[in-house]
């Protein structure tokens, strides 16, 4: 997947920092969302600079070019599984073990976002979360 990353930015001119790659690899070996400060603590642990604008300057670019997206429910941010392509992701957070799955909106998110701009709102973004208990889980 860092492959396709690495093409989208040389692709698009963007810059893929060594912090801001680590912090995409920080999120990718995680099940759950990580928060600014989990990330923060990782980084200083890898031998990264442990400022918070460090972390919050990663977390931006990477939200802002897809490759990342926040789960609002949480404060926590996750690895995107369709990197660099715009869609609504749903996200699957399952309250036993707080893993976070990624799975594409049907077309309910469309059409919502499609009810809401005929009344003149501009929908910038649609994200779903769904609460529940994953497959795994609900095996125990």
């Amino acid at each position: 997947m860092i492959k396709n990353i690495d093409k989208y930015c040389k692709d698009n001119n963007i810059k893929l920092t060594p912090v801001r790659l680590k912090v995409l690899e920080l999120l990718q070996n995680e099940k759950c969302g990580l928060g600014a400060y989990r990330i923060l603590d990782l980084l200083r642990d890898a031998g990264f600079n442990s400022q918070p604008p460090v972390a919050y300057r990663a977390l931006d670019f990477l939200v802002e070019h897809g490759f990342v997206h926040k789960i609002e429910s949480q404060n926590s941010f996750v690895a995107c599984t369709d990197p660099g392509a715009h869609h609504s992701p749903v996200f699957m957070i399952c309250k036993k073990c707080d893993s976070v799955s990624e799975a594409p909106a049907s077309a309910t998110a469309s059409d919502l976002s499609e009810a809401l701009m005929a009344t003149g709102f501009k929908v910038e973004q649609t994200i779903i979360e769904a609460e529940g208990v994953c497959s795994t889980c609900a095996d125990t």
